[in-house]
């Protein structure tokens, strides 16, 4: 079967990118929904036809297909084909806002120490969380916000260098990661899981807390258009934060 021109094209695109090739397959589909090409209820080529026609391995085509669906983009139905899904609207839980605002808005002072920003190797998870391999370039900082000169939040966050190349030369205690970033790459989409943790020795010192004491995390990643960002913990104090959050049926 002769490869579609569109597809031909995208697999071009593609040939540079650093990403991971099931992230590469991902992304071709994403464009082929995103531009027209393929509208909702078209029928997706099989496992096979993909196969065949990208010349990747059927366990990358497998993969792009199972977090597609699993993404909301296709619909997988046995033993008749995959197909694109119709869109749906989301609402997100948690807005993401600056830190520095939030504690402007309520009349409060905002301060903060840059305890690390440095250049690493990204590791496994890391690599996974902002989709791109092992090794690859990402940028780390730590930083404490104060509110009243009170430690309210231990900000953990790591950037993709590609989309901000400039971020170790910032000074993040005048201009907070968010507000830069907002800059050289607008926010599109976000994710947050929030879990209840018990804060280690480390993060007890830098939030000025009793050994042991309950902490709110929130696992944050941003995407601006269809590229990783960031990916980020963000740890309260359970004494001195709270969520909260409006919704409607």
């Amino acid at each position: 079967m002769p490869t579609p021109p569109a597809v031909t094209s995208l697999v071009a695109q593609m040939g540079e990118s650093p990403a991971p090739l099931y992230a590469r397959v991902k992304l071709m589909i994403a464009q082929q929904i995103q531009n027209g090409v393929w509208p909702p209820h078209h029928r997706v080529p099989s496992e096979s036809e993909l196969v065949t026609q990208l010349g990747f391995s059927r366990m990358t085509i497998n993969r792009a297909l199972r977090e597609l669906t699993a993404e909301g983009l296709l619909v997988r139905m046995q033993g008749v084909g995959t197909f694109v899904a119709e869109p749906k609207t989301q609402s997100a839980l948690f807005e993401v806002h600056n830190i520095a605002d939030e504690i402007a808005a309520r009349g409060h002072r905002h301060s903060c120490q840059v305890i690390l920003l440095t250049e690493e190797a990204a590791g496994s998870e890391r690599a996974l969380a902002l989709d791109m391999r092992e090794g690859q370039r990402v940028f780390h900082s730590v930083i404490v916000h104060y509110e009243n000169d009170i430690a309210v939040q231990i900000e953990d966050r790591f950037v993709n260098a590609l989309v901000a190349p400039d971020y170790l030369k910032q000074d993040f205690s005048q201009k907070t990661p968010y507000a830069y970033l907002s800059q050289v790459a607008p926010l599109t989409e976000g994710e947050h899981v929030v879990e209840a943790i018990l804060a280690d020795p480390e993060e007890c010192a830098l939030l000025q807390i009793a050994s042991g004491e309950p902490c709110l995390l929130i696992r944050r990643r941003t995407w601006s258009g269809r590229q990783p960002v960031t990916a980020a913990r963000l740890i309260h104090p359970g004494s001195r934060h709270r969520l909260e959050g409006r919704f409607s049926k």
